[in-house]
């Protein structure tokens, strides 16, 4: 639950999400639920010309499952906060690993 986590406190903050037909979504995100599916508003393609289909579109939902990267604005983002967490799960899954 940490990833979802990081993506709750970027709410209202400009990401780009990359999906995995190499289509790339610059928007800003408004929700993200447990299952990584976003919803974007105020959206652009990153390319037009291969996309023409997507330029009127405003807003869009993003099922998690074709999400192949998220780029998220690196000043709101607490790296070091992500470090310690990320530290802490593989030191409880070690443990758990040689106790069973």
């Amino acid at each position: 639950m940490l990833i979802f986590s990081v993506f709750k406190t970027l709410t209202d903050q400009t990401v780009t999400v990359e999906l995995k037909n190499d289509l790339s979504i610059t928007g800003v995100l408004k929700s993200v639920d447990q299952f990584l599916n976003i919803r974007l508003d105020n959206i652009k393609v990153a390319d037009e010309a291969r996309h023409p289909h997507m330029m009127a579109v405003k807003n869009c939902f993003i099922r998690g499952s074709v999400v192949r990267y998220v780029q998220l604005p690196a000043e709101h983002v607490d790296t070091q906060l992500l470090e310690d967490a990320t530290r802490r799960g593989t030191r409880k899954h070690c443990i758990l690993a040689r106790v069973t």
